[in-house]
Order: C-alpha cells, then sequence, then structure tokens
C-alpha cells in the first residue's frame, strides 16, 4: 500500500498516551509519524514502520486494511 503524507494510520502497539493513530509527516527511506494523542514524533526505518502500521484511515473516517 501507498503512504503519503498527511495519512493517518492505526499501529499494532499503542504510544505511552494510550493513542494508536500517527499522522505521516514524512515519507521515504524512513517514516516520520506525529502520535494524534500527544503530538510526540517518531523516526522509523521503513521496514519498522510498514511492519507496525496496521491500517490506513481514509479522511472520511473510513478504514482500508492492508
Amino acid at each position: 500500500m501507498e503512504y503519503q503524507i498527511g495519512d493517518i494510520v492505526k499501529t499494532k502497539k499503542a504510544h505511552p498516551c494510550g493513542s494508536k493513530l500517527w499522522e505521516i509527516t514524512r515519507v521515504g527511506v524512513d517514516f516520520k509519524l506525529k502520535c494524534q494523542g500527544c503530538g510526540h514524533t517518531v523516526v522509523l526505518e521503513r521496514p519498522k514502520a510498514l511492519k507496525a502500521i496496521t491500517k490506513k484511515i481514509n479522511k472520511n473516517n473510513d478504514t482500508d486494511t492492508i
């Protein structure tokens, strides 16, 4: 599945703040994700990010499964 900047994704594990939703702010060799719960940002290597992401949340709040 292709990911673009601004996409909202759901991960397998929750962030310590309790949120599983992240906004993609950078795509390339690394993914930069911003937590939708607390605003914390993390940078993950592409393979780790693709393994951690379970769903892509559409803008109209529907979900597409991977």
